[in-house]
C-alpha cells in the first residue's frame, strides 16, 4: 500500500482550508486542516506533514513567524498563502525559508501543480547515507552538491536547506566561472512565475553565503551590475 503524503494546511478561514484539503484529498493526499499559529507549530511536530501550506495573516502567532519557527528545525517544504501582492511580503517570505509563494484567491489546480512540483524537488537527504549518490553531482574542494538526493556536504558534514537554494547553488556550480544575470536564473530556477522579482535571487544568494562560506578554492561571487557566478580558482 502507498503511504500517501501529508499535508498541513494552516488557515484561519475555515472555509478556504477545507476547500484546499477536499482538492488534495481528491489528488489522494492526506491533509490536516489548524486555524493559528500555535496550533500549527503543535501540529507540525505531531503530524509530520511532507509540506506545509502557510497562511500569512494568522491570529496569534502569525505565519511569518511560524515560517521563522519551522526552518529552525526541519527543512520541510513551506508554500506561503496570502492575499498580498507587494514584492516586500515575497521577499520576506522566501527570506524566512518559504520554497514558494501563493496569491488569494488561486486557481486549485494551479495551487495543487505547485505542491507537487515542491514535492517532487524536496528529497530530505538520508543521515546514514555516508556515500552519496552521484547520479547529478558536482564536487570540488570541501563541497558535494548532490542534486538526486538534494544533499550538500561541507567539509564531510551535511548542510540542510530548502530545494530552491539547493538546485540554485548546484545551478551555478554545475557552470564554474559562468556569469549568470538574475534574470536568466529567475528563469532556470524559478521558472516564469517569477520574471521580474530578481531580488528572489539576491535573498538566496544571501542565505547560500549564510550558509557556505567562501572556500580557498571556489566562492559564490558577485559580478557587479551583472548577477552571480560560482567562482572557481584555477
Amino acid at each position: 500500500m502507498v503511504t500517501k503524503q501529508k499535508i498541513l494546511i494552516v488557515d484561519d478561514d475555515e472555509n478556504i482550508a477545507e476547500l484546499i484539503s477536499l482538492y488534495l484529498t481528491k489528488e489522494c493526499f492526506d491533509t490536516m486542516m489548524v486555524h493559528d499559529g500555535e496550533d500549527a507549530l503543535t501540529a507540525f511536530d505531531s503530524y509530520h506533514p511532507n509540506l506545509v501550506l502557510l497562511d500569512l495573516m494568522l491570529p496569534g502567532i502569525d505565519g511569518y513567524q511560524v515560517c521563522r519557527e519551522i526552518r529552525s528545525k526541519s527543512s520541510t517544504p513551506i508554500i506561503m498563502l496570502s492575499a498580498k501582492g507587494e514584492v516586500f511580503d515575497k521577499v520576506l517570505g522566501l527570506e524566512l525559508g518559504a520554497d514558494d509563494y501563493v496569491l488569494k484567491p488561486f486557481d486549485s489546480k494551479e495551487l495543487v501543480a505547485r505542491i507537487k512540483a515542491v514535492l517532487r524537488r524536496y528529497h530530505p537527504a538520508k543521515s546514514e547515507q555516508n556515500i552519496p549518490d552521484r547520479g547529478k553531482c558536482v564536487e570540488y574542494p570541501g563541497i558535494v552538491i548532490n542534486l538526486t538526493n538534494y544533499s550538500v556536504m561541507v567539509d564531510g558534514v551535511n548542510v540542510d536547506m530548502p530545494p530552491k537554494e539547493l538546485e540554485l547553488l548546484y545551478f551555478l556550480a554545475s557552470s564554474p566561472n559562468q556569469v549568470f544575470t538574475r534574470e536568466q536564473l529567475l528563469d532556470q530556477i524559478w521558472g516564469y512565475e517569477y520574471i521580474g522579482d530578481t531580488r528572489t535571487v539576491d535573498v538566496h544568494i544571501k542565505r547560500l553565503r549564510e550558509k557556505i562560506k567562501d572556500h580557498p578554492s571556489w566562492r559564490l561571487s558577485t559580478v557587479w551590475g551583472i548577477g552571480y557566478k560560482f567562482e572557481v580558482k584555477e
